[in-house]
């Protein structure tokens, strides 16, 4: 019975036990990289989706009139529309807005307005900044010209899904894991 026993331990110590101990090893490492891999990916495909909604803010904007510009102390509808342009495409790429549709806007100066938004389970701050005044510099017939132009930029905060991975490879560890993801459009002002 004992050299039954030992035959058996040694087939399995040659080759099942040393794949099942490699395996223990790379496992973690495979799950680092699947996890890093989905993750980047979806950090990528916010990063677009942040940039058609900026694209659609500046197009919206820049297709209204700037006569409501001049008014103190109140935000003008263009640049409320603007950020209702942003804020309907976030929903409907179901990304979370972080309360920016019930957000008012602060006047960061001549022509540009900032709504800043950290509800509804957003790991930091989103914000938005809409200026209807940006200028675009460009040559036209050998000549320097300043172009009007809106221009809606987006800082989103994102939540990397890899912080609570990496744990498996480096215990207790300590990655924040929040990155803001920037993305801009610059629009002419046609009107």
């Amino acid at each position: 019975m004992l050299s039954y026993l030992r035959r058996t331990w040694s087939q399995i110590a040659g080759t099942e036990a040393s794949q099942l101990v490699e395996f223990a090893v790379a496992l973690p490492l495979l799950v680092v990289f699947v996890v890093g891999i989905f993750d980047f990916g979806q950090a990528f495909n916010l990063k677009q989706k942040l940039s058609n909604a900026a694209r659609e803010g500046a197009r919206l904007g820049s297709s209204l009139p700037t006569g409501d510009l001049g008014t103190t102390g109140v935000t003008p509808t263009s640049v409320d529309a603007a950020k209702s342009a942003v804020t309907a495409y976030i929903i409907a790429a179901n990304i979370n807005d972080c309360g920016l549709a019930a957000q008012a806007a602060a006047s960061a100066g001549s022509l540009t307005w900032t709504y800043t938004a950290s509800g509804s389970g957003c790991p930091a701050a989103l914000t938005l900044t809409i200026e209807r005044g940006y200028k675009f510099q460009t040559t036209v017939n050998s000549t320097q010209v300043d172009v009007l132009c809106t221009r809606v930029t987006i800082s989103y905060p994102y939540q990397w899904h890899f912080s609570r991975v990496i744990e498996l490879l480096a215990p207790g560890s300590n990655y924040a894991g929040v990155t803001h993801i920037s993305t801009d459009a610059i629009a002419p002002n046609t009107y």
